[in-house]
């Protein structure tokens, strides 16, 4: 299924103002819909949804957001716009990785990795990028191995280790990427002392055709973490995740539905399908 992974951005109700700044920051960016909290907007054909939380959470840079551009020219665009009332994490330079790279924090909070593509036939393309510092430093390979484990159709593209003498811990993950049923996942380990950690600001919702799969993802990424309210639960790493039945957008696009379909899922942990399509009908 087509964008049966995707994440999630926590937005203080500015979810359709980020989605715009992103339309005029990055080619191939298209506002896709907007409802009364939820914004869904696609890079380079990748879906995205914002979230009208409001205040109480906010992303950081525990998981940021890496984009390949094809020219320098539209990179630049890029870091102009997004980084205009934003902060500069890493600025804009040379790395040995990159010819042009820089990590930055928009007005809304997201983090974005920019980088130029480094062969000529590396595809533009935009990905999450996890992480693991404080607590989780040392267990990527410990994530990679679980996420992989437990998405059907997935495999392990690159894993890069710190050397002795680099500027992290020796063995440490400097850039792993994955697939998880074909979505393009990074992974990187920090053992400086961040004032951050995964959060609610940024979760991945996994789309679930069948109960059985919602009760797979479900129970097996809050067998070691924390299981919250309406779909959401948190893995035993720290990030948030939201297991969920497809058919839920299309509930919620229809103003008789929504309301009785919500209804239903706010008393929900896990959801339930059927107990949906009842309420839906």
């Amino acid at each position: 299924m087509k964008d049966s992974i995707y994440p999630c951005i926590w937005f203080d109700n500015q979810s359709k103002a980020a989605a715009e700044l992103y339309c005029s920051a990055f080619p191939d960016t298209k506002l896709e819909s907007k409802s009364a909290m939820v914004t869904l907007f696609s890079i380079r054909g990748k879906m995205f949804m914002g979230l009208d939380g409001g205040p109480q959470h906010r992303p950081n840079p525990s998981v940021s957001f890496f984009q390949v551009f094809e020219t320098e020219a539209a990179l630049n665009n890029a870091w102009q716009i997004l980084s205009a009332n934003g902060k500069v994490l890493m600025p804009l330079d040379t790395y040995p990785w990159s010819s042009k790279y820089g990590w930055l924090e928009d007005q809304f909070g997201v983090s974005w990795q920019l980088s130029v593509a480094m062969a000529p036939d590396e595809p533009a393309d935009v990905f999450p990028s996890l992480m693991f510092t404080g607590q989780n430093n040392g267990k990527a390979q410990q994530a990679i191995d679980f996420y992989t484990n437990l998405f059907p159709n997935s495999s392990v593209a690159l894993i890069s280790k710190y050397e002795a003498g680099e500027h992290d811990t020796e063995g440490n993950i400097k850039h792993a990427q994955i697939h998880l049923n074909g979505y393009r996942l990074a992974l990187m380990e920090s053992s400086m002392d961040h004032k951050f950690d995964f959060n609610w600001g940024v979760s991945l919702v996994v789309n679930c055709e069948t109960q059985e799969e919602i009760d797979h993802y479900w129970d097996e990424i809050s067998k070691r973490g924390k299981p919250s309210m309406c779909g959401w639960t948190q893995d035993e790493f720290g990030l948030w995740w939201q297991i969920v039945p497809a058919t839920l957008g299309t509930y919620m696009k229809d103003p008789v539905k929504a309301p009785k379909v919500m209804e239903a899922f706010m008393k929900m942990t896990k959801f339930n399908i059927a107990e949906l399509e009842q309420a839906a009908s």
